[in-house]
């Protein structure tokens, strides 16, 4: 496993326990990146019309098309320090 791998997973294990609830936006920029930085690229289908908090989440993934998974992976890391200081 590669450092950064290592710290990927330890932040998702960190934000696990923060003890106050981020804003949506902030939920959802840290679904999308961890998403890419651990499956890549979005290949599933949108979701249906009425499921909002799954479209929420499919469009915000969608917003990294073409991201690596080692950006995506630090630009997970760099969110969960900022919003864990």
């Amino acid at each position: 496993m590669t450092d950064l791998r290592r710290e990927f997973e330890q932040a998702a294990e960190d934000i696990q326990r923060f003890g106050t609830r981020p804003d949506n936006d902030t939920l959802l920029k840290l679904y999308a990146l961890y998403k890419q930085g651990s499956e890549g690229d979005l290949s599933r289908a949108k979701p249906g019309f009425f499921d909002f908090i799954g479209t929420a989440k499919h469009e915000a993934w969608a917003k990294l098309h073409g991201v690596s998974e080692e950006e995506a992976m630090r630009r997970y890391i760099a969110l969960v320090h900022q919003l864990l200081v």
